[in-house]
């Protein structure tokens, strides 16, 4: 394993991070079947995009090697904004990595969109961890967006029948919130 230090994990909203796309897409993809469960994948052209819209945050080992991403993307007229695609190449795991690009994307997040519930769908344990610990709760379905565009996005995902059977109700991810406006949330990034 390597050491967080000898990585750089920034905004990616520059162009020259497309090349990444590519291997950020086949990581989710192989985590998804070697967890068997629900990733919802995403187009090397999703992915593209948002590198050029600064929505992207990436880390890149000090060898030019991938080493994670995650990606913001604002729903419900801007009123909600998930973190979502966390992935970590499987050589750098186990360093703190995925803890340092979602506190990024939340900053990301909260700088684009200061006014904005934050949320997430994961079946991750780690993720739910890292979640509660910038300030996130569990949450009903009910309580995040219901802006069509964002359920469309889980039809890649195995577990999609069990959205549809429950009307959008329950699935296997827990729905995780983050509410800048409810005194309750605290955040320990901010």
């Amino acid at each position: 394993m390597q050491h967080i230090s000898s990585f750089s994990i920034i905004e990616a909203s520059i162009t020259e991070h497309k090349e990444y796309a590519k291997d950020i897409c086949h990581q989710i993809e192989e985590s998804a079947k070697a967890r068997g469960t629900g990733i919802a994948k995403r187009s090397v052209d999703y992915i593209e995009k948002k590198f050029e819209e600064g929505k992207g945050v990436i880390a890149i080992a000090d060898d030019g090697t991938f080493a994670g991403f995650c990606y913001i993307e604002s729903w419900g007229h801007n009123k909600y904004v998930a973190n979502s695609g966390l992935i970590v190449n499987p050589k750098f795991r186990g360093t703190g990595l995925a803890k340092a690009i979602k506190k990024k994307a939340f900053q990301l997040s909260r700088k684009k969109y200061p006014d904005a519930k934050l949320f997430g769908l994961t079946t991750s344990l780690p993720v739910m961890r890292i979640n509660s610990e910038l300030g996130y709760r569990p949450v009903t379905f009910s309580e995040l967006t219901d802006d069509e565009q964002f359920w469309k996005g889980c039809q890649s995902c195995v577990n999609y029948d069990i959205l549809q059977r429950t009307e959008r109700k329950h699935c296997l991810c827990t729905g995780m919130i983050f509410d800048p406006s409810d005194p309750r949330y605290k955040s320990t990034v901010e």
